[in-house]
């Protein structure tokens, strides 16, 4: 599995440590045990999940701006587990209402040891952060304005990001933005070996 990893990571011209690979292949080891009884992914190959999980989600890390961020629906922790790996100097909340799922990141959390991820049990309109945070991130979590209604007590005031990972560039979505949430950037996302289009939509709310 290492040789797979360094193929996609040198086609995506990123560089990691070795034990920041060990980390993604060991994640990658635990979403494949864990899955067979707890349903976390339909990706059932662990070469597989190195693309449309691994890969998928890292590609995202130089778009990040920040130390602090929330990863909302999280499920089995992407992007948020891969993204706190290649970026350890930076802090990610794993929001999730479903316990199954923040019961498996805890043993993530511990068996990797990383220290830089809190799973959260919580529906996200009843979390209360603690302080604001940098980024609120979402992957396959809900549309555009459902993101920003459910979220828009977490990010920053007028300085943070939310950051919504899609396929195809959702046009109709963005065209319904409510008033004072504006698109930054949105950006073509390149996963070595997948299908099909991957977009990170940034939007900023005053």
């Amino acid at each position: 599995m290492l040789g797979k990893l360094n193929s996609l990571l040198s086609k995506a011209e990123i560089s990691l440590s070795d034990v920041q690979k060990d980390q993604l292949i060991a994640y990658v080891h635990l979403l494949d045990k864990w899955n067979k009884a707890y349903n976390l992914t339909s990706v059932r190959d662990p070469s597989q999940m190195l693309i449309r999980h691994i890969m998928d989600s890292i590609v995202v890390n130089p778009h990040l701006q920040g130390k602090r961020f929330i990863d909302v629906g999280t499920g089995p922790g992407l992007p948020g587990v891969p993204l706190a790996i290649v970026r350890p100097d930076a802090h990610f909340t794993l929001l999730d209402s479903l316990g199954k799922r923040i019961r498996f990141l805890r043993q993530v959390q511990h068996e990797l040891k990383l220290t830089n991820i809190e799973p959260i049990n919580s529906r996200v309109e009843a979390f209360t952060p603690p302080e604001p945070f940098d980024g609120v991130i979402s992957r396959a979590f809900a549309s555009v304005g459902d993101m920003l209604t459910w979220c828009k007590h977490l990010p920053q005031q007028g300085q943070g990001r939310f950051y919504a990972l899609k396929g195809q560039v959702p046009e109709a979505e963005l065209v319904a933005l409510p008033e004072g949430v504006t698109v930054e950037f949105v950006i073509a996302l390149t996963v070595p070996e997948l299908e099909g289009e991957r977009h990170l939509v940034i939007l900023k709310a005053q």
